[in-house]
């Protein structure tokens, strides 16, 4: 009998219904793990996002990668729904060895490059009530299941390493502190989670192509390079399978524990464990827009992918 590196390992993926939480959902399959993928977009109904990803498709796609995939439509700021996950999760699979807080979907949400005082305090305050409530709330239910075991790992997923996040504007009071709050998540959660011989990262891709990103860009997956006539930088951008590969690669690591607590990007990471982004590079997003982006340098990804 084959087995993968997760075979018989537990997987929850809280906001997995498109972009990185898909992907992530994904490549959890393909290193055999059995994976709950959670979101609100069904085949019974959308979110506020509005868009056509479903979360059964995502199921569908984990167990099609070599997983099994099981599709929850959960609201996580809801705790019961939430609490009723878990629940599920430990009748069905006794145990959760990787929990994965990637819930965002805020993206209409935001007003950019606005002062706080010009900000819509409704939208921004759902803003926040969708990227970092949610994660405490699923953090809460599932961590008493993941702590059963030792070797248990949490990924927040967020946008920026703490290292860069600590030193840059991020073009929005709400989506700064969103996003700051994710990594502190992991930091916080690092320290409650160690003495049960579990850990906490907290992970961010580069420039990812996501579905909306690539609507925004005017592309396909197929001929994502012709977004490079809008901004030349996008060249350095990644599929939401490279940061999956990274959560895959770093649930499988038995010395796991030596992230714990740290800020992590999943170009980064590709160095440290080998894998690649679906066309065999290993895009170094976030260097690439500290040394080449933020220093107002013409876009030149040689070197960087």
């Amino acid at each position: 009998m084959t087995t993968t590196p997760l075979t018989g390992k537990v997987a929850l993926v809280a906001g997995a219904t498109r972009g990185a939480g898909r992907q992530i959902a994904i490549q959890l399959g393909a290193a055999g793990a059995t994976v709950y993928a959670t979101g609100r977009s069904s085949r019974a109904g959308r979110s506020e996002m509005d868009r056509p990803e479903t979360i059964e498709e995502t199921a569908e796609l984990v167990t099609a990668a070599g997983g099994t995939g099981i599709g929850v439509r959960v609201d996580h700021l809801v705790p019961d729904q939430v609490r009723d996950l878990v629940a599920r999760i430990d009748a069905e699979q006794g145990r959760l060895d990787v929990l994965v807080n990637d819930i965002w979907g805020s993206d209409p949400l935001i007003t950019w490059e606005k002062p706080v005082w010009e900000q819509p305090l409704e939208a921004g305050f759902r803003t926040l009530r969708l990227a970092v409530d949610t994660h405490i709330i699923t953090s809460h239910y599932a961590l008493p299941l993941l702590i059963r075991r030792p070797g248990g790992l949490v990924v927040e997923v967020g946008d920026g390493t703490r290292e860069y996040n600590d030193i840059h504007y991020r073009l929005s009071v709400f989506y700064d502190l969103a996003k700051t709050s994710v990594n502190r998540l992991a930091f916080t959660q690092s320290h409650e989670l160690e003495p049960h011989g579990c850990s906490a990262v907290a992970l961010t891709p580069g420039w990812i192509r996501s579905e909306s990103m690539l609507e925004h860009f005017g592309v396909t997956e197929e001929n994502w390079r012709d977004g490079a006539a809008k901004d030349p930088h996008f060249l350095i951008s990644e599929t939401p399978a490279f940061v999956g590969r990274a959560v895959a690669a770093l649930a499988a690591d038995p010395d796991r524990a030596r992230w714990n607590g740290k800020s992590v990007d999943s170009g980064s990471l590709a160095k440290v464990y080998g894998f690649t982004d679906l066309d065999g590079s290993q895009p170094q997003g976030f260097r690439y827009i500290v040394e080449v982006v933020d220093a107002g340098k013409p876009a030149d990804v040689t070197g960087y992918r």
